[in-house]
């Protein structure tokens, strides 16, 4: 495999647990039995006379995308003890991962960095669900590269194409959403 395909695979792979957990934490609101529990992160408190988050930053999402998170990692490493060419693939040791820690980053990081815009979309009157870029696509990324850098430091070059991979993946599964009728927007 050529180098640039490596690291590609591996920047997809290291920051999957974050993609999962933002994923997962949008889908926790379309699941009926949970769709009761949606206590708002900001406990409906205001800033300047305008909601903090508003109510799509949920308690709920914050739950279910973390957990989510920790268990692609869980994932990840037994499919690193199963498939013997993993190893070669990745820049890491996953057998030397906290699962909960890693996991537990790597989604509350990217749904922080989710909270953050939405906290300066509410400010700027930007209303919940309606697009914003680039801010919708970059978002999630840096509050995951921010909070994964905490544990694990990957090299500037790996940070960049991390970056730039899951900047163009994310409108492919917002578009995928929209088609899917699950979204309001295509982007």
């Amino acid at each position: 495999m050529s180098t640039i395909l490596k690291e590609l695979f591996f920047v997809f792979w290291f920051f999957a647990p974050a993609g999962v957990a933002n994923m997962f934490a949008f889908f926790s609101g379309k699941i009926p039995a949970l769709k009761r529990y949606t206590y708002p992160v900001d406990c409906k408190l205001k800033f300047r006379g305008k909601r903090i988050l508003g109510s799509h930053k949920t308690i709920r999402g914050f739950l279910v995308g973390s957990f989510s998170a920790i268990i692609c990692v869980y994932i990840q490493i037994a499919l690193y003890i199963l498939l013997p060419f993993l190893p070669d693939l990745l820049a890491i040791d996953y057998l030397s991962i906290n699962p909960i820690l890693f996991g537990a980053l790597a989604g509350f990081g990217a749904l922080f960095g989710d909270a953050v815009k939405s906290f300066f979309k509410r400010q700027m009157n930007i209303t919940p669900g309606k697009s914003w870029v680039p801010f919708d696509q970059i978002d999630y990324i840096l509050g995951g590269i921010i909070f994964t850098w905490i544990y694990i430091r990957l090299t500037p070059i790996e940070y960049l194409l991390l970056f730039l991979f899951w900047f163009l993946v994310h409108p492919l599964t917002t578009l995928a959403g929209y088609l899917l009728k699950l979204k309001k927007e295509p982007l």
